[in-house]
């Protein structure tokens, strides 16, 4: 009876891998409440659980720059009820800007699919005399290090973007960190700073009042809040994207058969008008992708964002 036990703990993964859910789904948001991330990851879950027949627990778990998460992910059992939300930060910076992780990010995770991508917006005080990027590039050139620019924080995506805007520009525009979007912007309206990228939520208000420009979009295409804005793209850099995005994770070893079941279902998502509706208010756009294309997308991000990360010296705090 012995030499039958490997056959049939087989046979009964295969029957739990084709009743699969049939418990709740714990999805883990590895940063604090109330940010893009939760958004996604509730809207995406709602409508999931609909085709699934099982409801996701979202519950977010900050600390570490996400690497908290991450870790406690990355040991779950590989069985489908343990998820977590990628982003760029954790699977495409972290690798390269901390020193030593207790993960390996590809190794210890498998993509499932990419929910959306949030693009970002680079801005300038209305007292700096730049109506586009061109020119944000042409006073950045005529005073090099004499500009400022500001940013949400050490290695933060805004941080990222300009650094990258740096790398393929040629400019030299000096960083300050401060320790939130609040406090950046303050300084950027009161022209304390010139410059800074940043999801559209916290920017928009002020555009919408006049007190911030925006010169560019950092998406591959245009946004519909924003038509008249081209993207950096547009005005000289082609193949430029920065963008925040989200996609859903599971641990390495987790059954493919769960994987596209999962990755089918966040597509079926992303079409409809409910999580459209949900994601509208952060311009961002659903995606729903495959596992291959998502896996695809963050080896090309980790390609992208490493090289910024180790020519500009950004370390964590």
């Amino acid at each position: 009876m012995k030499r039958f036990a490997p056959i049939l703990l087989a046979f009964a993964a295969l029957g739990a891998q084709a009743q699969y859910p049939t418990k709740p789904i714990r999805l883990v948001v590895p940063f604090a409440p109330g940010g893009s991330s939760s958004i996604i990851a509730r809207a995406f879950s709602v409508e999931m659980s609909k085709g699934l027949g099982q409801q996701f627990v979202v519950e977010n778990k900050p600390g570490g720059g996400g690497n908290i998460a991450m870790q406690e992910v990355a040991r779950a059992e590989p069985d489908g009820y343990t998820l977590i939300i990628g982003h760029i930060g954790t699977f495409a910076v972290n690798p390269f800007m901390f020193a030593k992780l207790p993960f390996d990010t590809n190794r210890d995770f498998r993509a499932v699919s990419l929910f959306a991508k949030v693009p970002q917006i680079f801005v300038v005080p209305s007292s700096v005399p730049a109506k586009d990027l061109r020119e944000f590039v042409a006073l950045a050139k005529k005073d090099p290090g004499k500009l400022y620019y500001g940013s949400a924080g050490n290695g933060s995506a805004g941080h990222l973007a300009v650094e990258y805007f740096k790398m393929v520009s040629g400019i030299d525009v000096q960083h300050v960190p401060y320790k939130g979007t609040g406090p950046n912007l303050i300084d950027l309206i009161a022209g304390r700073t010139q410059f800074t990228a940043a999801g559209t939520p916290p920017l928009m208000p002020h555009v919408k009042s006049g007190r911030l420009r925006v010169v560019a979009v950092g998406a591959a295409r245009r946004l519909a809040i924003l038509p008249e804005v081209p993207t950096v793209a547009e005005q000289g850099y082609p193949g430029f994207e920065t963008a925040q995005w989200y996609g859903l994770n599971a641990p390495a070893k987790t059954p493919e058969a769960i994987v596209d079941r999962l990755a089918a279902e966040a597509a079926k998502a992303a079409k409809t008008e409910e999580v459209r509706k949900q994601l509208a208010p952060d311009a961002a756009e659903p995606v729903g992708s495959t596992p291959k294309a998502y896996a695809d997308y963050i080896a090309a991000e980790q390609a992208r964002w490493k090289e910024v990360v180790l020519k500009a010296h950004i370390r964590a705090d």
